[in-house]
């Protein structure tokens, strides 16, 4: 038996969600395999020459096309967040599955139709929050839930990129588009929400700042153009467990490629991670020896979460595409397995969103927002 796969968007997420489906039979038992049957893509030159590259079976200038045949069971989306609502909603209504990039949808007033078809059909989803599926994000999830560090009550988390600090990034891409939502508080903000929805709980209230840093970029056609979406953000967030936090989104920040990091504190002990250092947690409890305190570093290996499914020797490492190839693995087993159900999924996906619009909320209105007002 196989799943038969239409990917929709062949840039750099498709060639990633390729790769990983591709690997995913290869690393895992999986309770079917993934066919890569059909790409589409932006017209079918574009298409004919990704599905060439990537493996894909067949190919078409038309996503609905690939979304009406009958033979595809799961459709990806892969495509600018502006229009995943539309793709999703064909895909459900044709009776697919559905994988799709964060965030689901620029807004939660978008994202939740998506939702409520999602579910009232009774269709699988998963959004790809793939930083979730990390050994080591598994780890420290073990250590706060099991009181190793004790009452959890600070959380600290960024995401911290430069790729857009060059003001001559040419404005046609989507991200500086406001209908694909706010720039780096959709692009990366929802990245480091998720991680702390996951690690602390549901979020409460936030009280955030945006700012748009390099306020005026080039077109293709060497015009000055006026950027209205923001390069970084930052907010203070109340958990609904009690905690305190804050988040910071920056896509500007000079020198940093990849810093996805998140530290929680406790009444016992402490962790902190960095996907700059992708396979490390350091850890810290209370009782040390005086004159001994300090953060052990814990390397990942076969001892956590999957990482033995792809090498059996500890602190031999683990990368980006790797933790793509076991989402892969949690979307087929969700779709396949009796009972089974991927995670994140679109209701998930929809509870960050809310987050993100309260942020944008809070900055315009300049005071603490409610994450309940946002339906």
């Amino acid at each position: 038996m196989s799943l038969r796969v239409g990917l929709i968007g062949s840039g750099y997420m498709g060639r990633a969600h390729a790769l990983a489906f591709r690997a995913a039979a290869s690393v895992f038992d999986l309770p079917v395999e993934p066919e890569l049957a059909l790409l589409a893509d932006i017209d079918v030159d574009t298409a004919r020459a990704a599905a060439e590259a990537l493996g894909f079976a067949s190919h078409t200038g038309d996503w609905r096309e690939l979304v009406a045949d009958p033979s595809i069971d799961l459709v990806d989306i892969t495509t600018p967040n502006q229009l995943h609502a539309e793709m999703a909603l064909a895909a459900i209504e044709a009776g697919k599955h559905v994988y799709c990039e964060k965030p689901l949808a620029p807004t939660a007033a978008e994202a939740r139709p998506m939702v409520e078809a999602a579910e009232a059909a009774g269709t699988k989803t998963m959004v790809g929050f793939n930083y979730l599926k990390n050994p080591i994000t598994a780890l420290a999830k073990e250590i706060i839930d099991s009181g190793e560090i004790g009452e959890v009550f600070g959380f600290r988390g960024i995401h911290f990129e430069d790729y857009m600090l060059d003001p001559n990034t040419l404005v046609t891409a989507w991200r500086f588009d406001p209908t694909s939502g706010d720039g780096v508080v959709a692009d990366l903000g929802s990245h480091i929400v998720s991680l702390g929805r996951h690690l602390m709980g549901p979020i409460d209230s936030v009280a955030a700042e945006r700012q748009i840093v390099v306020d005026e970029r080039t077109s293709p056609d060497g015009d000055p153009v006026k950027i209205e979406v923001a390069d970084q953000v930052s907010s203070l967030l109340r958990f609904a467990n009690g905690a305190r936090g804050t988040v910071e989104a920056s896509w500007v920040a000079t020198g940093r490629k990849m810093a996805v990091a998140c530290e929680v504190r406790g009444t016992e002990g402490a962790l902190m991670f960095d996907f700059e250092r992708l396979n490390e947690l350091q850890l810290y409890t209370t009782g040390q020896p005086i004159g001994r305190e300090g953060f052990t570093t814990i390397l990942a290996g076969p001892a956590h979460q999957d990482f033995a499914s792809f090498v059996p020797a500890p602190g031999h490492q683990l990368g980006f595409n790797d933790l793509k190839t076991i989402e892969i693995r949690d979307l087929i087993e969700g779709i396949h397995s009796p009972g089974g159900a991927p995670w994140p999924d679109f209701r998930e996906a929809y509870e960050v969103q809310r987050v993100i619009d309260a942020i944008i909320e809070s900055d315009r209105r300049g005071a603490w927002f409610d994450v309940d007002e946002v339906s």
